[in-house]
């Protein structure tokens, strides 16, 4: 048994040894959309925004149900045959039997305004996935722009030791000293922009996700896109948030001309009562109400024409919000073209002043070519390489920017493996209008389940 325990030992040493000797795993994109998911304050609010709307639901849904008050009441009398007080207590109820369906449109009015929260809520996971992608991208470009600085900062530092050497046996001038001395110089500076750049993608990256990245992945796939602009804009029309949720407001305004329409009408209301006097005895009523406006000074017709004027809105708000995406997907899919050809040409212009930056090194070393010569063709390899980073970056951006224009940039859609948050739940839980029993123990789990109390 001793024997068998420091094997095992031995065997959990060696394995922890390995462990700690392998290198940390490189973050990807995945990891850091799964981070901003988690960690978005943002998103939590907006949770809360929709668990708001989900009680309104909740509250038209008890404004159908009896309505049951204790009542004391204590009065005093001073009358030629009485002096003294009177205490009562008593229990009374009331409940609208019929209002022509005012309460009925206000409970579709609210699980219409739930909708169009949850689109609400869909539209700000977007941004916060799409916040994290330029986050992510932001800190593997600026990365690679220190290293191309760091690099060229080397390398100018071997042409000053060069070019130094060359001027103590006599053969440059002073002037190529200087010219080296100020173009590792400014290789200086620029590392330090870079540096200041990647310091700064850092911080846009923790507040994306709630952490400071470590080392990043490569950058991963491209995701599935619309193979054409028109398809782009189908997809957009049917998924996007935003048009959702105005088709949802526009519903819910439809709904708001109806119910203004309905106050004009009267409501029919019972109501129950039980006394119990100081005396002794008890009192007791049942009774039924039947009550209208006649003239309310304009009010109900100002209302009336207030909801109309609302549903018009609504309505052109709708075809608003379809002309904005459609330029939105255009300008997203234009974009992707953009950053293709920016690519392709960024990338013979990097080969070229690769090859025209290597030419007039050695061409220099044979007294054909000046320090600034040199200098000249090193800043136009570095400007090179910093575009088509930039182009790469712009490109990956670009395809999450087109995912987030047809509405599909969602922890579902992308498949992040997590669960993610179940907006009914909390609205199964309260759309009855539950206070104790087992619904309210239901409700109990369900915001315990979502990490709320």
């Amino acid at each position: 048994m001793k024997r068998f325990m420091s094997r095992l030992l031995a065997a959990t040493l060696c394995t922890t040894a390995l462990a700690a000797g392998l290198p940390a795993r490189a973050e990807t994109l995945a990891d850091a959309l799964i981070s901003a998911y988690k960690n978005s304050n943002l998103l939590d609010q907006n949770r809360a925004v929709l668990r708001a709307a989900d009680e309104d639901v909740a509250t038209a849904v008890g404004s159908l149900r009896p309505v049951l008050q204790w009542v004391a009441d204590y009065n005093q009398m001073d009358t030629r045959q009485q002096t003294g007080g009177v205490a009562t207590i008593g229990l009374q109820a009331q409940m609208t039997l019929y209002d022509f369906g005012r309460n009925r449109l206000g409970i579709d009015i609210a699980k219409e305004a739930v909708l169009a929260t949850r689109e609400a809520l869909v539209g700000v996971e977007q941004n916060i996935l799409l916040t994290a992608v330029q986050a992510y991208f932001d800190v593997r470009s600026a990365l690679e722009n220190v290293s191309i600085n760091e690099n060229s900062v080397r390398v100018l530092g071997e042409l000053l030791r060069a070019t130094r050497d060359q001027f103590d046996v006599g053969e440059v001038t002073r002037t190529d000293v200087a010219q080296a001395e100020a173009g590792l110089a400014a290789a200086r500076a620029g590392l330090a922009a870079a540096q200041g750049q990647l310091a700064v993608a850092r911080e846009n990256y923790k507040a994306a996700t709630g952490h400071y990245p470590g080392p990043l992945a490569a950058a991963p796939r491209a995701p599935a896109l619309p193979k054409s602009t028109d398809e782009a804009r189908a997809i957009a029309q049917r998924t996007h948030p935003l048009i959702l949720q105005a088709q949802h407001m526009a519903k819910v305004a439809d709904l708001g001309v109806a119910a203004a329409a309905t106050e004009r009408m009267p409501d029919i209301t019972a109501s129950a009562s039980v006394t119990h006097n100081e005396g002794g005895t008890n009192d007791s009523a049942i009774g039924l109400g039947l009550t209208q406006t006649i003239y309310a000074g304009g009010t109900l017709s100002a209302a009336h024409r207030k909801a109309i004027a609302q549903r018009d809105q609504s309505r052109a708000a709708l075809l608003q919000a379809s002309v904005g995406i459609s330029q939105g997907v255009g300008g997203a899919y234009a974009g992707i073209q953009v950053a293709r050809a920016q690519i392709a040409a960024n990338e013979l212009q990097v080969d070229a002043a690769t090859i025209a930056y290597n030419g007039v090194k050695e061409e220099a070393k044979l007294g054909a070519r000046t320090t600034l010569d040199v200098l000249d063709a090193e800043q136009t390899l570095l400007s090179a390489r910093a575009a088509l980073i930039t182009a790469q970056v712009d490109l990956q951006t670009a395809n999450y920017s087109l995912l987030a224009a047809i509405g599909l940039l969602t922890a579902d859609h992308l498949n992040l493996g997590i669960p993610t948050y179940d907006p009914e739940a909390y609205f199964n839980a309260v759309k009855g209008a539950p206070s104790t029993s087992i619904q309210g123990k239901s409700l109990d789990r369900v915001l315990q389940a979502i990490g709320k109390n």
